[in-house]
């Protein structure tokens, strides 16, 4: 069984600036292409941090700000300090969140929950940035056709994993939910296709309605 890697989902056309870049050269790419957020790149084309758009409003809320307070709270210090900045370098959030490409896409997802951002720069061995994936690049995976998941099911699952023929159990996908009917020789063989059914990209849902003869995990789950 192949998970989806983050080379399958990734963006490879990637807008990036420099550390150099002015502000409003920044705030300008994010507007044209309508991204939320751009790689920066140091000499070496590696990845030196992220500029967001909201990076680029603490130079609007702090504009006019005359309040002393927030200077004592770190967050606001380095907010501060962002609204004065002119150039990507003093704009970034740095060290940059990344990933590499042969991360699985639960991992990359994980890394986004994880770390509360949109997207990951996905850089190779050296550092250079080779893409970006985002979270709506994760939701693709979800879009995959019915009869592609019932076939990997089918193939991966019941005859590669299971070594069972095909017709020992019937696999029906709607819309992403996967139902599983059949009546097997051991509960764990029903169990165990479950449990891989489940992790195969883009299920939704496991409906197991599988059988079986024999309860050989009795000892185990006593």
């Amino acid at each position: 069984m192949r998970h989806r890697t983050v080379r399958d989902v990734m963006t490879t056309d990637v807008v990036t600036v420099r550390v150099g870049t002015p502000a409003k050269d920044v705030a300008e790419q994010l507007d044209r292409h309508r991204i939320s957020g751009v790689p920066v790149l140091d000499e070496a084309g590696h990845v030196a941090g992220v500029v967001t758009a909201t990076d680029l409003l603490h130079k609007i809320t702090y504009q006019e700000d005359g309040d002393e307070w927030p200077r004592f709270l770190r967050r606001h210090r380095v907010d501060r300090e962002k609204a004065h900045g002119t150039t990507a370098n003093d704009l970034m959030t740095s060290p940059a969140t990344t990933i590499g490409p042969d991360a699985s896409i639960v991992e990359a997802a994980t890394v986004l929950e994880s770390g509360g951002v949109k997207r990951l720069p996905v850089v190779d061995v050296v550092g250079a940035l080779v893409g970006i994936v985002s979270r709506a690049d994760l939701v693709k995976v979800f879009t995959r056709p019915d009869h592609q998941i019932r076939d990997e099911i089918v193939t991966d699952v019941v005859e590669r994993a299971l070594l069972l023929p095909p017709a020992a159990i019937t696999v029906d996908v709607t819309e992403g939910v996967v139902t599983l009917r059949g009546h097997l020789e051991r509960r764990s063989e029903a169990v165990l296709a479950a449990a891989l059914a489940r992790r195969v990209d883009g299920v939704v849902r496991v409906v197991d309605e599988l059988g079986y003869l024999n309860d050989d995990t009795r000892y185990v789950y006593a």
